[in-house]
């Protein structure tokens, strides 16, 4: 059962056996809150036996003070069995959503955009956490308490049980069809959602550009179409619900008028006293109010479907797993007759092969599409490859788990990310327990220190939401001296001096030859300037390795290399 409410409810183990808990104490609450009819029947019973004395005065006193103290026990373990409890759960599951994602290869993040995980973390947790600590127990604690109380009312008289839960399965058998019909709606509502957040999201990031291009009212108006769907598709879904529970609920008001007219009928056929009758009208008062709340929490439940499944989605997604070990021999990449192709099918890599060896400069160069980045990100096993092997100086990194493989590498990506800290925090991301000395000689290998300096508060300087107080330029040499700092075996360079100007391009290469010693280098250049210091050039053109060899040689044997380089030296002499 723990195993079935995990993948149902999406929970932890400790989730499931919570929301049991949860469950226990809604049926004790619930219980409790009978108890009063009972002691209110048997002191109607008194009166009209002219039973009333001062012993049975303390009784009943006794019995109300006992039944508040029963009531606020209960209640006070309902509310830390469900709500404390959930809150918890909520914040267990989250972390476990976002260590999912960490492990999942980064081709999952090809079909997913950034609002629609998000949502699922934030929105769809916050969901499940309502339900879990107002839904999920209340509904189980009304429907376990009322099948006791009925097998008690059965216990007095079968006919006047029989008149109060008739209404019972046809009330929550009309919820439970709703339940496809809920799950298209809701299902409606997350899509709109997401198609909002996403457009909200793209409007902060593109608004630059939606100004410059006066497109500002255009992309505005289509945002309000979406937040008016996203509105529509709630009204929709929230009548939809409504129709099943309203329906339901009608029905229940039918209970209390059938044991009322089958009381009356028992009553005067003298089959049954007025104390029994009383009593019956007094529980199907009682029984029905939590009842209507519960068939409220069966439809909540129910449209929380679309939530989990969302979350189960990512859950479920094949982790990178392997040995924490490393046994390389050297840092040599080899590439063996890889192929890849991304999840929607298209084929990027066919038939690659190439060593990239220790000590030496290769680059990857190649028309826009060849397959350059995605050869430097498998080379660090961003993502699986589909047929092949790559291997780290013999050791095959699919057999490797990813972070401690990612221990061999420093990274910098064309596109830097930065995070809203300081210069020097930013920095020593690339080696956690890095001291400030270190940080700074890093800082200055990159040539950070000519514009940190300039700033207020010098290397303590906060750069802003992604370095947006800093340039392009600063922004990437920020990531370069992260790659200084780590200090590790081989290096990846997506054009990392694509957005420096020539004086700090040539100060940044002047570094990285210091850096690079000894070191496994993999650099995808666009300037044929960066690759003319290189020790080997692969040319990738059409998920193949089209050229491979030494830069002089491939521009005497080659013909895409030298056709490029040839472009390339044309392209310098354009003027405005």
């Amino acid at each position: 059962m723990i195993k079935a409410l995990q993948r149902r409810f999406a929970l932890s183990r400790q989730g499931a056996l919570d929301l049991i808990k949860g469950c226990i104490a809604c049926v004790v609450q619930d219980i409790s809150f009978m108890i009063p009819v009972g002691l209110l029947y048997y002191f109607v019973m008194d009166i009209m036996n002219g039973d009333i004395n001062v012993s049975r005065i303390i009784f009943y006193v006794a019995g109300i003070l006992a039944c508040l103290g029963l009531i606020f026990i209960a209640t006070y373990f309902q509310y830390n069995a469900t709500y404390l409890a959930t809150y918890v759960e909520s914040g267990v599951r989250r972390i476990s959503l976002a260590e999912q994602l960490r492990k999942i290869p980064l081709s999952f993040f090809g079909k997913k955009d950034l609002a629609d995980l998000t949502n699922s973390i934030m929105g769809d947790c916050a969901t499940l956490e309502t339900a879990f600590s107002h839904y999920v127990p209340a509904l189980a604690g009304s429907l376990i308490s009322t099948t006791l109380i009925a097998v008690c009312l059965f216990a007095y008289d079968w006919r006047m049980a029989l008149a109060a839960v008739w209404v019972l399965p046809i009330a929550f058998t009309i919820t439970f069809f709703s339940a496809r019909i809920q799950k298209y709606f809701n299902r409606k509502s997350v899509a709109a959602n997401v198609a909002l957040e996403s457009g909200v999201q793209e409007c902060i990031e593109s608004l630059q550009d939606l100004k410059a291009n006066n497109a500002e009212k255009a992309y505005l108006k289509g945002l309000n179409k979406k937040i008016d769907y996203v509105e529509k598709r709630h009204i929709i879904t929230e009548l939809g619900t409504a129709i099943f529970v309203v329906s339901s609920t009608l029905i229940l008001k039918f209970g209390i008028a059938t044991v009322a007219l089958v009381g009356s009928i028992l009553l005067i056929q003298g089959e049954i006293g007025i104390p029994l009758f009383f009593m019956f009208l007094l529980v199907a008062s009682r029984l029905y109010a939590p009842l209507e709340g519960a068939l409220q929490n069966l439809a909540a439940v129910i449209s929380t479907k679309t939530n989990i499944d969302r979350m189960n989605e990512i859950l479920d997604q094949p982790t990178q797993t392997g040995n924490t070990q490393l046994t390389n021999k050297g840092y040599d990449i080899i590439f063996d007759h890889v192929g890849f192709a991304y999840n929607s099918g298209e084929t990027v890599l066919k038939d690659v092969s190439f060593t990239a060896k220790q000590g030496e400069v290769t680059a990857l160069v190649g028309p826009s599409g060849g397959g350059k980045t995605t050869v430097s990100r498998l080379a660090a096993r961003f993502w699986d490859i589909g047929k092949g092997k790559i291997t780290v100086g013999g050791m095959d990194i699919s057999q490797i788990e990813p972070e401690t493989l990612l221990s061999l590498y420093s990274i910098v990506f064309q596109d830097v990310t930065l995070f809203n800290n300081t210069i020097l925090e930013n920095i020593r991301i690339g080696r956690k327990d890095a001291t400030d000395e270190e940080v700074i000689q890093a800082a200055k290998l990159a040539n950070c220190e000519e514009f940190a300096l300039k700033l207020p508060d010098g290397y303590n300087s906060m750069i802003g939401e992604n370095g947006c107080e800093l340039s392009g330029g600063e922004r990437q040499r920020i990531s370069i001296a992260r790659a200084f700092l780590k200090n590790a075996p081989i290096i990846l360079l997506d054009e990392a001096t694509a957005s420096l100007d020539v004086e700090n391009e040539t100060l940044i290469q002047t570094a990285l030859s210091r850096l690079i010693k000894n070191k496994t280098v993999l650099v995808i250049a666009h300037r044929m300037r960066t690759v003319s210091g290189a020790d080997k050039v692969v040319v990738l053109s059409d998920g193949v390795v089209a050229e491979q060899g030494v830069p002089d040689e491939l521009m005497r044997s080659g013909k895409i290399y030298p056709h490029m380089m040839q472009l390339q030296m044309m392209s310098g002499t354009w003027k405005i």
